[in-house]
């Protein structure tokens, strides 16, 4: 498994616990949650999503995309602020050991199962999109 499919697997998991912690949202919009409750909910959701975007754009970056690309993705306007940006990053995810790997199978099959449980009509047909990406070596 390459850095960048790591990062990529790191996403979709990102991708699931955003996706459970929206739909608590929608559970729990008619409670008697307090005000301060909610609020603190969506402050998490968007500290999610900032992650999730890091994660995004890792992958790519890992996966060798221009930063002249991901900057235009971003809707930034300097490509040597970004690379800047996520150079230290970059070179964490390039020198993750070995055993950063451990597991990953297993949890790639834990969000595939995850992705068919909750799969709607409109969503990609996909029966195992996590586990394919560790096909790709």
């Amino acid at each position: 498994m390459t850095s960048e499919n790591l990062a990529r697997l790191a996403a979709a998991r990102a991708h699931r616990d955003l996706s459970d912690l929206a739909r608590q949202g929608v559970g729990d919009i008619s409670s008697v949650t307090g005000a301060c409750e909610r609020i603190e909910a969506a402050r998490r959701l968007r500290v999610m999503v900032n992650e999730l975007l890091d994660l995004v754009v890792l992958g790519e970056a890992l996966g060798g995309e221009p930063w002249e690309e991901i900057t235009r993705a971003l809707r930034r306007r300097d490509a040597e602020t970004v690379r800047v940006e996520y150079a230290e990053a970059v070179n964490q995810w390039k020198a993750a050991p070995a055993t950063a790997l451990y597991g990953a199978k297993g949890d790639a099959e834990d969000l595939d199962a995850w992705y068919r449980r909750h799969r709607e009509d409109a969503d990609p047909l996909a029966a195992n999109p996590v586990s394919d990406l560790l096909q790709t070596d």
